[in-house]
């Protein structure tokens, strides 16, 4: 298995990881979290919003939940949100849709977890590219990036 960036930031913080490699055609997350033989609500999304002041977030929530764009907006007090252009993606982040990271963006960007994530022993998420997850522990992820966990998912 290539070893992608993420996995590397990972391995240098001593930060205990799996990786899963799944077919990178598929990003659908329900599906890739099938591929990667994980339940859907440990299998989380990355989402780069921005915000009326033009600063940017990140919301990293499960790949079955949708952002709540007014949740999400309140939790980190602006006025509002929505997601950034798809083709604005890599020039902010460096990684590419259906493989952007929480981990080792180009920018630090204020990122937040839903909160279900401190229920699980280990949750994934996306390695820096498509067809590469990593299963970590939801304490190391915050501690690494700095993240908050708050509700910021559609309630069903």
């Amino acid at each position: 298995m290539e070893k992608t960036n993420v996995m590397r930031i990972l391995a240098q913080n001593k930060i205990e990881f799996n990786a899963y490699e799944y077919n990178p055609e598929e990003t659908v997350g329900e599906n890739v979290a099938a591929l990667v033989g994980k339940p859907s609500e440990i299998t989380f999304k990355t989402l780069v919003t921005v915000a009326n002041t033009k600063a940017n977030y990140v919301f990293v929530v499960p790949v079955d939940c949708s952002l709540d764009l007014k949740k999400a907006a309140k939790v980190v007090k602006v006025k509002s949100i929505e997601m950034i252009k798809q083709k604005d993606l890599l020039g902010l982040t460096g990684y590419v849709h259906g493989g952007c990271s929480p981990v080792g963006m180009k920018k630090k960007l204020h990122t937040v977890i839903h909160e279900s994530a401190n229920n699980f022993e280990k949750i994934v998420f996306s390695a820096g590219k498509r067809g590469y997850q990593v299963e970590v522990a939801p304490s190391d992820i915050i501690k690494l990036v700095n993240a908050e966990t708050a509700d910021i998912i559609v309630d069903n």
